[in-house]
């Protein structure tokens, strides 16, 4: 039996965010043998949609904001590293530019569940 999968926007942005992050990643590490930085985008970069899944299996109302919030803290400090990479011409400002507007996106979808789910209570 095929398991059906329900369309869910932060999943799935995050997701893709991950794989852009991930691709990022491989560039920086290839082509500027840059390791400190590239490692810390890519550990928070991920962490956005490990903690958005995690959410998404959470035991309680209070679990799911918890993890949210990790999710978001997590959105912040990869643009942080976006922003450092930027300007220390680790990235062009092209590749920043889109990447960290998708970063953005993420960090202001979460934060409208958080503000919505914490309404609700």
């Amino acid at each position: 039996m095929r398991e059906e999968k329900k369309e869910n926007v932060i999943c799935d942005k995050s997701y893709a965010f991950a794989l852009r992050v991930i691709k990022l990643y491989k560039f920086l590490t290839g082509e500027h043998k840059e390791f400190v930085l590239a490692k810390q985008l890519l550990r928070s970069g991920t962490s956005i949609g490990a903690n958005v899944e995690e959410a998404i299996a959470a035991s309680s109302k209070a679990d799911f904001i918890h993890k949210l919030n990790i999710a978001a803290k997590e959105a912040r400090e990869t643009s942080y590293w976006l922003r450092l990479l930027k300007d220390s011409q680790y990235i062009p400002e092209n590749a920043f530019d889109s990447t960290h507007e998708d970063c953005m996106q993420l960090r202001k979808i979460i934060s409208k569940i958080l503000i919505t789910m914490k309404s609700n209570s």
